[in-house]
């Protein structure tokens, strides 16, 4: 092989642009031009006032039990054992489905509002007065992981940007030392799907989810500084690291995974101070702890994903997801009661209930409720017959299934939309996930229809091109 210096030397750079300076390359480039230049020109504000400045989404995987939760329907007792007739043929996930099975648990009216909810949440009971709900929601897939992708993202296919991105997209940033969109796992395990439901998607990379992780020794990956190197060093050291990277930038302006890179540098150095002192509880009152439950054995893990919560809403956070339920492939740490309904949501449920309601009623006191949206959703539901005839468990439900909100904007103790006489089937108005999203955008002072980014030649966004705002259960 001979070498000879007086060829024509090309950079990696100059060998990709000469590549790509055909045809093919020109419009592609003009196609990566346009994106970016759309990026670019983004200026993140609402359309109109907001009702809500934050919003915490508890979610549950798994497949709640909407009858075994919130939708009482007493016609499930009389119709108990009996099999479900004059639905046309009946759908199932799993298995052939089994007999009509009324509630594994009691149901009882709450508050002045009579919200019917069952034995199975005592603390939450107490806050029905607070809550909104959605008891019509009909969801696309029943399968697990396309149905987390939907309630998180609006699609059922992977690589769409989820709410969170959305909203640090469409409202910028919130805080100059914490992430604007932060996810709570559950401290057992990912849930299906794993970092796809929290991903930015096409958006630019900035607006990803960023996971703390309280469990683990070290609960935000990579922002430990080493032991041996000092604060300055350290900051030093990201100086040097954001020069280069600039100056590479600004040769490439076409990548925004580079300037969010060196956007998570300047904020990694800031949340080296603020995260330690925000996931430190000793400033807590011992009521509070109490209230929550972080010092029980069993609640404790989950529950200080809830104190957590309204700790990073108190320090400027925009939009926190905590995970209730998890762990791929294993229902014993999800809500996916294909076995035993009983079993399954008796252990689910006490560690939702207790933390849950004690969110509610610690915002409600520090007056943050009032401009604070809380969310809770599980995927879809389960059905009202059993797997299998002689089961104890319920199948996947994508048909009709309960959501409750709480707080800023909305007409709390009421419900909209109702199942059928046995929960199969929407009764009366049926609530999509295109159309929940677009209501919380809209409780965050932004229209769904013009929240859009531009990618692959078409204007995308959260509820595809459907959705509507459910204006009846708004102030």
């Amino acid at each position: 092989m001979t070498n000879d210096s007086s060829l024509p030397h090309f950079s990696r750079r100059q060998w990709l642009h000469n590549s790509a300076s055909g045809i093919g390359g020109i419009a592609l480039a003009w196609l990566s031009h346009q994106e970016q230049a759309t990026a670019a020109g983004h200026t993140p504000q609402p359309h109109f006032p907001a009702k809500a400045k934050r919003v915490i989404h508890i979610f549950s995987p798994g497949g709640v039990s909407h009858v075994d939760t919130f939708d009482y329907r007493p016609e499930l007792e009389r119709l108990d054992g009996k099999t479900l007739e004059g639905k046309g043929e009946i759908d199932t996930f799993f298995a052939v489905p089994g007999v009509l099975r009324k509630s594994f648990y009691p149901f009882r009216q709450h508050g002045q509002s009579g919200a019917w909810i069952s034995d199975l949440f005592p603390h939450l009971a107490k806050c029905a007065d607070d809550l909104t709900f959605l008891k019509a929601m009909v969801a696309k897939s029943p399968s697990h992981q396309p149905a987390c992708f939907q309630m998180n993202t609006g699609f059922t296919l992977q690589g769409f940007p989820c709410l969170g991105a959305w909203l640090s997209y469409g409202l910028g940033r919130s805080s100059d030392n914490l992430p604007t969109f932060v996810v709570l796992p559950d401290p057992r395990g990912l849930v299906n799907g794993g970092t796809a439901n929290w991903t930015n998607g096409f958006l630019p990379a900035e607006h990803q989810g960023s996971v703390f992780n309280l469990g683990k020794e070290e609960p935000v990956s990579h922002l430990r500084t080493p032991g041996s190197v000092t604060a300055e060093q350290r900051t030093a050291g990201l100086k040097l690291i954001q020069q280069m990277n600039s100056e590479y930038a600004a040769a490439d302006p076409h990548d925004s995974s580079l300037t969010a890179r060196l956007k998570s540098y300047e904020l990694a150095a800031r949340m080296q101070l603020s995260i330690p002192e925000a996931l430190q509880f000793t400033d807590e009152t011992a009521e509070t702890r109490k209230l929550y439950g972080v010092d029980e054995p069993v609640v404790g893990p989950t529950a200080r994903n809830f104190l957590l919560a309204r700790r990073l809403l108190e320090r400027g956070v925009r939009f926190v997801q905590v995970y209730n339920g998890g762990a791929l492939g294993s229902p014993r740490i999800n809500w996916d009661a294909h076995e035993n309904v009983k079993d399954n949501h008796d252990r689910q449920a006490q560690l939702l209930d207790q933390p849950c309601a004690a969110l509610l009623t610690d915002l409600k006191q520090r007056g943050m409720l009032e401009d604070t949206l809380v969310v809770w959703s599980s995927e879809f539901g389960r059905t009202p017959f059993t797997q299998g005839a002689t089961g104890l468990g319920r199948d996947h439900h994508q048909h009709v299934f309960t959501c409750w909100l709480a707080g800023a904007g909305l007409k709390p103790g009421i419900t909209w939309g109702a199942s059928d006489e046995v929960g199969y089937k929407p009764a009366e108005h049926p609530t999509t996930i295109y159309d929940f999203h677009a209501t919380i955008l809209h409780l965050l002072g932004l229209d769904h229809e013009r929240l859009t980014f531009l990618h692959n030649g078409l204007q995308r966004r959260l509820t595809d091109v459907h959705g509507e705002v459910v204006r009846e259960i708004l102030q």
